[in-house]
């Protein structure tokens, strides 16, 4: 009997990992349901560890599986046969292995959504249960161009994000090279000179000279000291009380912890609409956001929400009380909801907030950008005055 490894939150709310063995994973589904957990995630076990997974996928040969499959349904062609003829034209020998094996599960008879939900590498949660209520509501052709229409502004508001942090990163990376370079094969040349003037030298001369020998001298004992930093931080990152932990921080910082949070309103906005206006119940819906949400805090907070609604609230209220969501994310909710018009105010919110993630985004480039410049100033003036003050000592006494 196949396995299938899941991730759930028990009625307490804590999060476990397991195996289950079950003929189908609908079926593993409700055994898991039987146990009153909350699934988070449920894949078939295949291999060990990270190779379960399965090979990537980028997110525009989804995008454009999306699009085509759509037009190709919606013209009458056979599901199966679709497939298949776009497996033939990927340009990804991952992607399309895994086309043809999901073309295979559906003529053996498996649903287009359980074939889909066994390569989670391509297809994550989100993407099965809509297709699976595009399925249930023989509107999957409309369904499928909903989610490439959402994957394309998801991989937008990511590429803005990666803007924002990674210009800050190539900059000290570059400056800390430089500075590597400086202090390894530059100084020790000067403080040959320096050492046979027989003289006092400044401070900051004899500063950048101790810095210049410690790291000549420590250099193995550096590089050592950054590897295991790096490796604590990533076994750290992989525990629960890291991820909540790091992402708790995330959101604090300033500016960025700003920005990262009107990023998560706008995924949350968005994916939260294009579920319930796929046919999705709320409470699954919530659940699906919840683990696509990219933050610990914000899971956390979605989940706590979702526990009060099931038991009869109205979504706005608990939302509220999370403190995640700014007041006026809640005001529209609760608006769209008395309206009847839920998927449409949660649509507006995340327009909204994509205008505002993009103003905040080149807002910080504009501020990073000078404040770079300057320290790049700094060090490099601090390197020239500390080389050139002896030569300049040297030179008063001279004239003397």
């Amino acid at each position: 009997m196949p396995q299938f490894k899941y991730k759930a939150r028990n009625p307490e709310g804590r999060v476990i990992e397991g195996t289950i063995e079950a003929e189908t994973e609908d079926q593993g589904r409700a055994v898991l349901r039987g146990r009153k957990l909350t699934i988070m995630e449920i894949a078939q076990a295949k291999g060990r560890g990270f190779l379960n997974r399965g090979p990537k996928v980028s997110s525009n040969a989804v995008v454009l599986f999306s699009r085509q499959l759509a037009t190709m349904v919606s013209s009458g062609l056979p599901l199966p046969q679709a497939i298949g003829i776009i497996a033939e034209q990927s340009d990804s020998k991952a992607f399309k292995g895994i086309l043809l094996q999901v073309r295979d599960d559906v003529t053996s008879g498996s649903s287009f959504p359980e074939a889909l939900a066994k390569h989670p590498s391509a297809f994550n949660s989100l993407y099965v249960n809509m297709v699976k209520a595009g399925d249930i509501g023989g509107n999957l052709d409309t369904i499928l161009e909903r989610l490439s229409g959402f994957l394309e502004k998801a991989e937008v508001l990511r590429n803005k994000t990666k803007a924002a942090m990674i210009y800050p990163a190539a900059i000290t990376v570059i400056m800390l090279g430089v500075v590597a370079f400086l202090l390894i094969m530059v100084v020790p040349t000067f403080k040959d000179v320096f050492t046979s003037f027989g003289a006092q030298l400044p401070l900051p001369t004899r500063i950048v000279i101790s810095a210049s020998e410690f790291l000549q001298h420590q250099f193995l004992v550096i590089i050592g000291v950054i590897v295991a930093i790096g490796v604590s931080y990533t076994m750290f990152k992989r525990t629960e009380t890291g991820v909540r932990t790091i992402d708790a921080v995330l959101l604090k910082l300033p500016l960025a912890g700003s920005l990262l949070r009107r990023i998560a309103v706008s995924r949350f906005s968005r994916t939260l609409a294009t579920l319930l206006s796929s046919g999705v119940p709320i409470l699954d819906g919530l659940d699906i956001v919840a683990r696509t949400a990219g933050n610990k805090i914000i899971e956390e907070a979605i989940f706590t929400a979702r526990g009060k609604i099931r038991e009869g609230e109205e979504i706005a209220a608990p939302l509220k009380a999370t403190g995640v969501f700014p007041p006026m994310v809640i005001q529209m909710i609760s608006a769209g909801q008395e309206t009847g018009k839920l998927d449409a105010m949660l649509y507006k919110i995340a327009d909204f907030y994509d205008q505002e993630v993009d103003t905040a985004v080149e807002g910080l480039l504009k501020l990073i950008e000078p404040i770079m410049i300057v320290c790049l100033g700094i060090v490099a003036g601090g390197f020239v005055l500390a080389m050139y003050l002896p030569m300049f000592q040297m030179s008063q006494v001279a004239g003397g």
